[in-house]
């Protein structure tokens, strides 16, 4: 299912020009949501921080969350999905090609709701691997804007590999993955890269942190050095469609035990238990 700018339609009858400024130039941002039990988990997060992105591009987009609250759950309930992936893309719209922003252009606004792709149940039984990267992506990492270059080359390059997730690392320090927030947990301690340009603030990422912090596991919103990364006893991933996955190893070296920990098992299930 489709919806491009106020109409619903078959995502096979969806298209945008071929001078839309997205397509062109990236000049734009977007969300995924997941949707359990026709429900779109944490919407009003999803859309605030949409908004949030938009308007550090200057993008002027009025919906309210209303409106999209509206929008979205029109999308489930037309798409028949009980649980789902929702893609919401804004654009700057349609203009000639020109580095300056249109005088004016209305946005471009699109969804699509698929069913969702869940990943392998076995590899939050086993762990995954992971492999580091250098960090080449600009310095406003905090928007979740439609340039994505650095992220699916490392991606592409983790799964060449063999690995579930590449993660970014610059000067020494740990930043997230490709697609992923990384949380390390040291002497029992749950640690995870600030928010600041340098990562995106994961709508997951704050939502493990609230459970960790309700079932008293200390949590340190600090840098994660390369260093720390590699000492830990346990290590996970955090975001919208993998939830929490554990990592048990980092570029072939083992973390910990080589097994996902205590704390994984404890926050998964009270995420389970959050959404159910």
């Amino acid at each position: 299912m489709a919806y491009l700018n106020s109409e619903f339609m078959k995502l096979s009858e969806a298209f945008v020009s071929v001078e839309d400024r997205g397509f062109q130039f990236g000049d734009g941002v977007y969300e995924v949501i997941r949707v359990y039990d026709k429900t779109p988990h944490l919407l009003r997060e999803h859309v605030d921080r949409l908004k949030l992105s938009a308007a550090s591009i200057q993008l002027d987009e009025r919906l309210s969350y209303e409106e999209w609250e509206r929008i979205v759950r029109e999308g489930i309930d037309r798409s028949g999905y009980a649980d789902a992936k929702i893609y919401i893309q804004l654009t700057r719209g349609v203009s000639p090609r020109d580095h300056r922003f249109p005088v004016s252009a209305p946005l471009t606004r699109v969804m699509t709701v698929r069913e969702i792709d869940l990943e392998d149940p076995q590899l939050r039984e086993s762990g995954v691997p992971t492999i580091t990267v250098d960090d080449i992506r600009w310095n406003r990492c905090d928007i979740k804007s439609l340039n994505l270059l650095p992220n699916i080359l490392s991606k592409q390059h983790a799964t060449q590999a063999g690995a579930f997730e590449a993660l970014f690392v610059r000067d020494g320090f740990v930043f997230e993955g490709s697609s992923s927030t990384i949380m390390v947990v040291r002497h029992g301690v749950l640690h995870t890269p600030p928010e600041g340009p340098r990562i995106l603030s994961g709508i997951t990422r704050d939502w493990v942190l609230n459970l960790a912090r309700a079932n008293e596991i200390t949590v340190a919103e600090e840098p994660v050095s390369l260093e720390m990364l590699l000492g830990a006893q346990e290590v996970f991933l955090t975001g919208t469609t993998i939830e929490i996955m554990p990592v048990v190893t980092v570029d072939e070296h083992r973390i910990g035990d080589g097994k996902p920990g205590e704390i994984y098992h404890r926050l998964y299930q009270k995420f389970l238990a959050s959404i159910s």
